[in-house]
Parts: C-alpha cells; sequence; structure tokens
C-alpha cells in the first residue's frame, strides 16, 4: 500500500531532496511551499519541477500561516509521516526581518499542530536548528542539554516551535520527533549559505568575508547524509509516556516526544572547509578577516550518539566529497 507524506517547504533545499527520496522509495509527497523570496525564487521554481516530474507528487502552493489552508491538506488525506521544513531562515536576516520569523515558523507550525489534533497522522517530523543550543559551551551538544541561551531570533523562533510541539503531543498523544539539523550543504543548496557564498565569490574573483577572523568551526552535514537519517527517522516512532527509553534518549516522560541532532559528531574549522573550496574551485579565495557577526556563534558540534542508535547510521560524506559535488553542480547550474 502506498504511504502517503506531507513535505512543507518541498521546494526548498533540504525539502526538495527530502520529498525526492520518499518518491524514489515509492512514496507519493504532497508538497507545500509559498515560494517566498527570500532568496532566488527561480532556484525554488526549479527544484519544484523536477518534483512535478515524477507522477506521484502534488505541488501547492500556499503559505502555512494562511488559516485552513493545511486543515483542509490534513481532512482530505491520511497523512503516514508530516515532514515539516518549511521556514523562515536565516540567523541574520532575523535581525532585519523578525515579522516574517514570526508568521512563518510560529503561527505557521501553529497551523500545521492545529491541522494535526483535528487529523493526525501517523508520525510529525518537524525541523529545529543547532542554533538552539545558543550560548551553550559544553560540547558535543546534546539533545538531553538545557537550551534556553538564544543568541538570535531565528533560534528563539525555533525553541517555541519545540516547546509548542511538545505540548501538542502531550495534550493530543501526538507522535512528534524534533530534528536540530546542523549546517547542512551540497547541490541546490541556499545562496545565503557559507559554502554558496564563497564559492560564488571564489569563481567571480571577488575577496570572501571571513568572520571571527576564521576562528570558527561547524558540524557541516552533507545533504545526502541528512536526508538519509530522515527517512529512517519517519519509522522510528517515538513511544507513548511509560515506554522504557534507550541510553542517552530525549524521550519525554510526559508525551510521545524526542529530539534528534542530525550532524556528523565531527566539527570542521572554517578554515579547513574554506580549504576544500578552494581545492574544488582550483582556486586561492581573496580573504578579508571580520569581527564575529551579531546572533552568530562560534562553534557547532553534534552529539550524534542518538542518531546512530536510532538509526544505525555510522558513516558520513567527507567535506572533500561533499564540497566537489557542490563545486561540479554550481559550475554546470551557472555555467560557469
Amino acid at each position: 500500500m502506498t504511504r502517503t507524506a506531507l513535505v512543507t517547504g518541498s521546494a526548498g533545499f533540504i525539502g526538495y531532496f527530502t520529498a525526492k527520496a520518499l518518491l524514489d522509495q515509492g512514496w507519493r509527497v504532497i508538497g507545500l511551499d509559498a515560494l517566498s523570496d527570500y532568496y532566488d525564487v527561480q532556484l525554488k521554481e526549479k527544484r519544484l519541477a523536477m518534483l512535478q516530474e515524477y507522477a506521484g507528487f502534488t505541488a501547492i502552493t500556499e503559505r502555512l500561516e494562511t488559516p485552513n489552508v493545511l486543515r483542509d491538506l490534513f481532512q482530505k488525506h491520511q497523512f503516514d509521516a508530516v515532514i515539516h521544513l518549511a521556514a523562515q531562515a536565516g540567523v541574520r536576516h532575523s535581525i532585519d526581518a523578525p515579522r516574517t520569523y514570526v508568521e512563518a515558523n510560529l503561527v505557521g507550525t501553529f497551523e500545521l499542530l492545529e491541522a494535526a489534533r483535528a487529523f493526525p497522522p501517523t508520525h510529525m517530523l518537524l525541523a529545529s536548528t543547532s542554533s538552539i543550543y545558543g550560548a551553550n559551551t559544553a560540547m558535543p551538544y546534546k539533545e538531553t542539554d538545557k537550551v534556553d541561551l538564544q543568541m538570535s531570533f531565528y533560534a528563539a523562533t525555533k525553541k517555541a516551535t519545540e516547546a509548542m510541539a511538545h505540548s501538542y503531543a502531550h495534550l493530543y498523544s501526538l507522535p512528534i520527533t524534533m530534528f536540530r539539523f546542523f549546517t547542512v550543504y551540497g547541490p541546490w543548496g541556499r545562496p545565503d549559505m557559507a559554502h554558496f557564498k564563497f564559492t560564488k565569490a571564489i569563481l567571480n574573483g571577488d575577496p570572501i568575508e571571513i568572520y571571527n577572523h576564521g576562528n570558527m568551526k561547524r558540524d557541516f552535514t552533507y545533504i545526502d547524509d541528512l536526508v538519509r537519517s530522515i527517512l529512517v527517522l519517519i519509522n522510528v516512532v517515538p513511544p507513548m509516556p511509560g515506554a522504557e527509553p534507550i541510553e542517552g534518549d530525549s524521550l519525554s516522560p510526559v508525551a510521545p516526544y524526542r529530539v534528534v541532532n542530525i550532524g556528523t559528531g565531527s566539527p570542521l574549522q572554517l578554515m579547513d572547509f574554506i580549504k576544500a573550496i578552494e581545492t574544488a574551485v582550483g582556486i586561492e579565495a581573496q580573504k578579508i578577516y571580520k569581527d564575529m557577526q551579531p546572533g552568530d556563534v562560534p562553534a557547532t558540534w553534534a552529539d550524534a550518539t542518538l542518531l546512530n542508535t536510532l538509526t544505525g547510521q555510522v558513516e558520513s560524506t567527507p567535506v572533500s566529497i561533499g564540497i566537489t559535488a557542490f563545486v561540479d553542480w554550481y559550475r554546470e547550474y551557472y555555467e560557469v
């Protein structure tokens, strides 16, 4: 029997690859995306066009926060999985346009939870972020760490969506898994992401800006690795309260709710990441070193123990391979 999934943000970077992977596995996918102009809409339209080549894909162009849009979808389809990836992203942009984060991240997620309350899916999987760890300094970051010191409004809205989701999981017995993504990169990525901006600048002969004078490290996660984890976790449904948690589990004692980091567990120095881009492009970057930007953090590092326990996944794509794949895509897409 064909299973049906709702993927919000299906024309986005992670949403496209997630929807494609589900379709390749034989799922029927309802993809909802507003095609907002936060970045190049043409990039989103081309991702969407590739998904529309699948007979099992249905595109819905609507905003999450529009009343009854999600409720109508939940009523029409019995979703086996809901993968909520739509959001207003970007740490720095949240300083300039905070209201868009309230509307997309808070109101949009509220509409999703209300629809699920009325028409419960088998499993809901919602995207959060490593930015939620904020000012925490103990690393690697564990899902069970206290996370109350967000450094950006973007991260604050994501923390709020985690709390909202937990309350609905508790009140209405909705099985929910929250993902905390760690610096995802790869082909078809967002133009505001570091690997995209650095590659574009180097190929254009422009200097790249390096914040905190290069003293930063990130748990860079390749898109294929992340999507593979999501697909496995669809079938790892958080149990109802009273179940025996596994060692190191983040399972709630009062709700079918779990938080899972999705990262490699191996942070990389920013300068080494830039070196990988330079090697793949074949050009050394001109570098401008700057102070840390407001809202940013010097390091992220996922404790991937729970992820590996739940999925059995131990391998991750080396940055040299992932960056080469991105640069090859970039050159082809932009005919550079």
